[in-house]
């Protein structure tokens, strides 16, 4: 069938019978917007799962009602994700051991192997250098792109290929935690470093960061000395609401602080963990969905465009991935 028999067979309104992301009949070449799965958990430092977060997700996309008021034909763009890249997860699995081993030496006040930190950082250098070729692939055959991890090291190379061509760009980051930290635990490309490597690695502009309520001392001096850097801590953030402001307040302030032209980093713990509770590092506080959903609407009625974004720290559990998948299925409305 051709894409327009495609879409003239579909019905929106019946059930989930196409074996691809959001039951959509469309193939990756006849997709607009391909989803990217990184299944990798090598430097989680609390709770595990994050390795399966996106195939959790690819399953309960099947689950959502495609039909949103204010973009009727979105799935007419056609959402496709690509095959799970297994060697990833083969890879994510044989050093997860690693690091669980590195941790309890450092725990017990043992020298950690060098050995194995070698073999640890060389394997996240791989996987930052896969995703950056796969979507620098299919940023040149036109597509738009979105990452589903895994940990929060994984959008790494995803955003070193955007800043390849948007120079201007900057990061709005939706999270619980700073994630400055310079190589936590010895790891370089830990997921509490993912924002120092931006910050080091690429050329974006400004870093926003959104519900930040988790951060060490170290991580505080950069966010208030670093010009790039613009936080509003969750702590701030529910001040305003405490003494007769709203959210609409708070969202004004966000816009603000952004460059024309953004890519959005969502980790999961940035929401309140009663929507996504398996994540890997939960925290109270935080945002509800329909929370930064309003954001994600705010910034694209002021025609700031969303070039790429990611959703991380997804749980290996049916309700987390429920909420990620529907919040992949809004958010991809507002992707340029």
């Amino acid at each position: 069938m051709t894409r327009e028999e495609k879409i003239n067979a579909f019905d929106i309104n019946g059930l989930s019978v196409h074996d691809q992301l959001f039951g959509l009949p469309f193939s990756e070449d006849e997709s607009e917007i391909i989803v990217v799965p990184v299944p990798w958990e090598v430097t989680v430092s609390f709770g595990s799962g994050t390795v399966d977060g996106p195939q959790f997700v690819f399953e309960a996309s099947k689950q959502v009602d495609l039909f949103l008021p204010d973009h009727p034909e979105l799935w007419k763009r056609g959402i496709a994700m690509i095959e799970e890249p297994r060697h990833l997860r083969a890879l994510s699995n044989d050093l997860r051991p690693l690091v669980e081993a590195r941790i309890h030496a450092m725990e017990s006040k043992k020298e950690p192997s060098k050995v194995d930190l070698e073999k640890i950082e060389a394997g996240c250098r791989e996987m930052n250098e896969w995703v950056q070729s796969t979507v620098a692939f299919y940023l040149q055959k036109g597509k738009r792109v979105v990452l589903i991890g895994g940990d929060h090291s994984t959008p790494l190379g995803y955003i070193k290929a955007l800043s390849n061509i948007y120079p201007e760009m900057g990061v709005l980051q939706i999270d619980a935690h700073a994630d400055l930290r310079v190589a936590y635990e010895g790891l370089t490309y830990s997921h509490a470093s993912i924002m120092h490597n931006v910050l080091s690695e690429t050329g974006i502009t400004s870093l926003t960061q959104v519900g930040i309520r988790d951060f060490c001392h170290q991580e505080y001096d950069v966010m208030k000395n670093d010009e790039r850097v613009t936080t509003f801590f969750d702590r701030d953030m529910q001040k305003v609401r405490f003494e007769g402001g709203n959210w609409q307040n708070v969202v004004e302030k966000i816009v603000e602080s952004l460059p024309r032209q953004i890519y959005l980093s969502v980790d999961v713990d940035g929401l309140q963990p009663v929507f996504c509770p398996n994540t890997g590092t939960p925290v109270h506080g935080g945002l509800t969905p329909e929370e930064l959903l309003y954001l994600v609407r705010k910034i694209y009625s002021k025609k700031i465009e969303i070039i790429g974004f990611d959703i991380n720290e997804v749980g290996a559990s049916e309700w987390d991935a429920n909420v990620a998948s529907r919040l992949l299925w809004h958010i991809c409305a507002y992707l340029k």
